[in-house]
């Protein structure tokens, strides 16, 4: 069997891009998308290549970032806005290949090994694809091709933006190798900085360790990173399914006054799930897994979750289910400072499974219809238009309107 060909596509500063095509005013100027600027808190998720060049970087909070460019503008994250170009990227990719695996929003590994007969070697596939998404889509992409996944992935980090690196079996030694080994895939800080103790200070010095030694200083993860750094990634691109290319949709608040009560908390939990469910039902995801968050007022916070029977995208199943879990986990003892709701393992609506006997489908297709007639209310005439009788038990909490500070967790590589 001969060696596969891989390709990695990254979207260049994809919030930021998005967003300045939708604000062609702000283009040439620094700009970070992230946080909530008017509050002046949160923290910086992609910065545009100007406000890079001041050194503001993802992770950073909004106060920093300022400090390091007087003139950076903070733009409010629409992570709809960027889930809808993510699948019209995918769409240009299901030109080449059935075999897509997001990696997050942004990124996708693309095994486009059937398709060289018919497109092309890599390389020539990854200009078309790059070609493509600028002229149809107006964003640019750094694109890596190789042999196996991890080193794809080098590849389309290696020069930025809107750029094409190859990482073949001739090459990688070059290339790769000279490289920081914290550029590796799941080399995180502390990994990092295990692996300088050892002295390894580059992918090439891991690739010519001893597995012994890394198995004793890093455990099985030692000798995963190992293979990596030696190219003997032979994991597949997974065949383009029902897998979601995000990993959950959750949201959080503080909420504005402390909850003292059951009932304190099932308004609050109701706010969050309709939220969840309304992220979910508008890019065509459901769940499998609730989770809840929760902190107290002397910031003691755990987290439980639980698999559901069914996929779901109500509301009601949603906050039922949270609740559910709030009531076995928590015994009051401090009032709550902070509540989150999280829909997690994903899949699209187009997702089959077993019917339960037990279960009323009548009642569930009505409750989608409902919840998908609040979400068209709320769109024409503004999210406070239709309210659940629940939240008029308390106007202050139930003025939370959780949809408008959501977030998206990315997929996971194992």
């Amino acid at each position: 069997m001969g060696d596969r060909t891989v390709l990695h596509s990254d979207c260049n500063c994809f919030y930021a891009s998005v967003e300045l095509l939708h604000h062609p005013e702000l283009r040439g100027k620094p700009i970070a998308v992230g946080g909530d600027p008017e509050k002046r808190h949160g923290i910086v998720l992609t910065a545009d290549y100007t406000a890079k060049k001041y050194g503001v970087k993802t992770g950073m909070t909004l106060w920093e970032a300022r400090q390091l460019c007087q003139d950076i503008t903070f733009l409010p994250p629409r992570m709809d806005l960027y889930l809808r170009f993510s699948k019209m990227a995918q769409e240009i990719y299901a030109d080449y290949t059935d075999l897509r695996e997001p990696f997050g929003c942004d990124e996708s590994w693309l095994d486009v090994t059937a398709s060289a007969t018919l497109k092309g070697d890599g390389a020539r596939i990854a200009k078309e694809i790059k070609s493509r998404i600028k002229s149809e889509l107006g964003i640019t992409v750094s694109i890596g091709v190789s042999y196996n996944k991890i080193f794809a992935k080098l590849g389309s980090d290696y020069k930025k933006p809107d750029a094409i690196t190859t990482m073949y079996k001739d090459e990688y030694r070059d290339k790769v190798w000279k490289l920081p080994v914290s550029e590796l895939l799941y080399v995180g800080k502390s990994t990092n900085r295990k692996l300088a103790k050892m002295g390894i200070k580059t992918i090439g010095e891991l690739a010519l360790m001893d597995t012994e030694l890394l198995e004793a200083g890093l455990g099985k993860m030692g000798l995963i990173l190992w293979s990596f750094a030696n190219g003997y990634d032979d994991s597949p691109v997974r065949k383009e399914n029902t897998h979601a290319e995000i990993k959950s949709i959750g949201n959080s608040t503080t909420t504005p006054k402390d909850l003292q009560t059951d009932e304190d908390v099932k308004i609050v939990i109701y706010a969050l799930s309709e939220s969840v469910a309304a992220r979910l039902r508008e890019n065509a995801f459901k769940c499998r897994v609730v989770e809840i968050s929760i902190r107290d007022n002397e910031l003691y916070s755990f987290t439980r979750q639980r698999k559901i029977e069914s996929a779901t995208n109500i509301t009601e199943e949603i906050a039922e289910e949270a609740y559910r879990l709030f009531k076995e986990n928590y015994i009051w003892g401090k009032p709550i400072r902070s509540l989150g709701v999280r829909g997690a393992d994903l899949v699209t609506d187009r997702y089959f499974e077993q019917i339960d006997m037990f279960q009323s489908y009548e009642k569930r297709e009505k409750q989608e219809k409902m919840d998908m007639a609040v979400d068209d209310i709320r769109r024409r005439f503004g999210f406070y238009s239709i309210q659940r009788g629940l939240m008029y038990k308390d106007r202050e909490l139930s003025e939370i309107n959780a949809k408008e500070e959501h977030v998206v967790h990315p997929v996971a590589y194992f």
